[in-house]
C-alpha cells in the first residue's frame, strides 16, 4: 500500500442546531467581514437572511453574492471575487449545496493567489492557502463543504475543470440537518445518490486505504437505510441527520481515496449539457461498476453487504451483480431517470465526452483504466 495523506477541515460541526455555534466560532477566529456565496433560491426563501442575522449578532458584517449557477462557472467566480474585493472581505461563507461551496472555493483561492480560476485546474497548483472559508451545508450529498475538490465549469471550453487542491479545504464545515428539511424530493434524491457514488467510487479506488474503506462502507450502509425515508418525507429529521452524517463519511472517503470514471464521465455531461451532477452520477453508477466488476468484484460484493444484502452464498461475480442490482433499485425507488436518453444526451457527442472524460483527474484512480472505445461503450449502455 502506498503512503497516504488524509485531508479534512480542522473543525467540523454536525447535528441539529450547530449553526449557532458556527457563528460564535467565526467570531473567535477574529473574522469580521464575510462574503456569503449562495444562490437565488436560498436568498429568496430567507435562509441567507437567517445566517446574516446570526453573523450580525457576533459583530460580523456580511455582503451577499447569490448568482451561483447550479454548475458554477468561471464568470460566477469573477463576479463573486469583484464583490469580495469591493467590500474588503476577510473570509468567505458558502451557504448551500455543492454549487455555492465550489464557487466560494474558487473565489477564496483566487483572492489570495491571484490570476484566474482556470490557472489552478489540476492537482495542488496554488502557492498559498485561500481566504478562510466557512462552508454551511444545506444538502446531503456533495460533501464539498469538507473536501479539497472544487469543480468549476469553463464556459469557453464547455467542460468542468477539476481543481483538486489542499488549499481549497474550508477551515470549518457545518452540517445542520434543520437547514436540509426544506430540500425538495428531486434534490434530496440526486444529492443522496451523489453521496452513494462518492462512497462506492472511493471504496473501489486504486488509492483506497483502511481509513477511507471504513468511511465508505459506513456511508453506504447509512444511505441504503435512510435515503428512501429522506426522499419520502423531507421532515423526517432522523433520516435527514443520518444522510448528513453519511454524506460527510462519503466525503472523508473520496477526499482521500479520490474517485473514478463515474465522476470523470458525469463532469463531462454536466459541463456539456448543463445537467444536474447527482442525476448524471446516479445514471452512470451501475454501468461503470459493471465495467469495473472484472477487476474488483470482491469489493463490490463488500458493498452489497454494506447495503444490507445477504450474499454469503454467492461467489464474487454474483455478489458484484447483486450490488449493481441494489444500486439500480435504490435509484429507481427515489425517482432517478432510467437513462441518459431521458436527459437529452446525444449519441453523436460521445466521442468528445469520452475524450474529455479520459483527461479528468477523477478517472486516474478508477480500479481499471479504460480505452476511449470502452468509455464510449459505457455512455452507450447508459442511454
Amino acid at each position: 500500500m502506498a503512503a497516504s495523506t488524509f485531508f479534512i477541515p480542522s473543525v467540523n460541526m454536525i447535528g441539529s442546531g450547530c449553526l449557532d455555534e458556527a457563528a460564535n466560532t467565526m467570531k473567535q477566529q477574529g473574522l469580521r467581514h464575510a462574503l456569503i456565496v449562495t444562490d437565488k433560491v436560498l436568498n429568496n426563501i430567507g435562509v441567507v437572511a437567517q445566517v446574516q442575522r446570526l453573523l450580525a449578532a457576533q459583530q460580523i458584517e456580511s455582503c451577499v453574492y447569490d448568482g451561483t449557477h447550479p454548475n458554477p462557472t468561471t464568470l460566477n467566480v469573477k463576479q463573486g471575487l469583484a464583490l469580495l474585493q469591493e467590500h474588503h472581505c476577510d473570509c468567505v461563507v458558502s451557504l448551500g449545496g455543492g454549487s455555492p461551496h465550489d464557487c466560494a472555493k474558487g473565489i477564496a483561492l483566487v483572492a489570495t493567489n491571484g490570476g484566474e480560476i482556470k490557472d489552478y485546474e489540476g492537482v495542488d497548483r496554488s502557492a498559498k492557502p485561500q481566504l478562510p472559508m466557512i462552508a454551511i451545508n444545506t444538502t446531503a450529498g456533495t460533501a464539498s463543504e469538507m473536501t479539497r475538490f472544487c469543480i468549476i465549469t469553463d464556459e469557453a471550453r464547455h467542460i468542468k475543470m477539476a481543481i483538486v487542491d489542499k488549499h481549497v479545504t474550508p477551515i470549518l464545515s457545518v452540517n445542520d440537518p434543520h437547514l436540509m428539511a426544506g430540500m425538495p424530493k428531486g434534490l434530496t434524491a440526486a444529492t443522496g445518490m451523489d453521496a452513494l457514488t462518492h462512497a462506492i467510487e472511493a471504496y473501489v479506488s486504486s488509492a483506497a486505504n483502511p481509513i477511507t474503506d471504513a468511511c465508505a462502507l459506513k456511508a453506504v450502509t447509512m444511505i441504503a437505510e435512510s435515503l428512501r425515508d429522506a426522499v419520502a418525507d423531507g421532515g423526517n429529521m432522523q433520516a435527514r441527520e443520518n444522510m448528513a452524517y453519511a454524506q460527510f463519511l462519503a466525503g472523508m472517503a473520496f477526499n482521500n481515496a479520490s474517485l473514478g470514471y463515474v465522476h470523470a464521465m458525469a463532469h463531462q455531461l454536466g459541463g456539456f449539457y448543463d445537467l444536474p451532477h447527482g442525476v448524471c452520477n446516479a445514471v452512470l453508477l451501475p454501468h461503470v461498476q459493471e465495467f469495473n466488476a472484472r477487476v474488483c468484484a470482491p469489493r463490490l460484493k463488500d458493498i452489497a453487504v454494506a447495503m444490507g444484502l445477504d450474499v454469503k452464498h454467492l461467489n464474487d461475480p454474483q455478489g458484484a451483480a447483486a450490488c449493481i442490482a441494489a444500486i439500480r433499485l435504490l435509484a429507481k425507488d427515489v425517482g432517478i431517470p432510467a437513462g441518459l436518453l431521458d436527459l437529452k444526451v446525444k449519441e453523436q457527442d460521445f466521442d468528445t465526452l469520452a475524450a474529455n472524460a479520459l483527461k479528468d483527474a477523477c478517472g486516474f484512480t478508477n480500479p481499471i483504466q479504460a480505452t476511449h472505445e470502452q468509455i464510449v461503450a459505457i455512455f452507450r449502455a447508459a442511454m
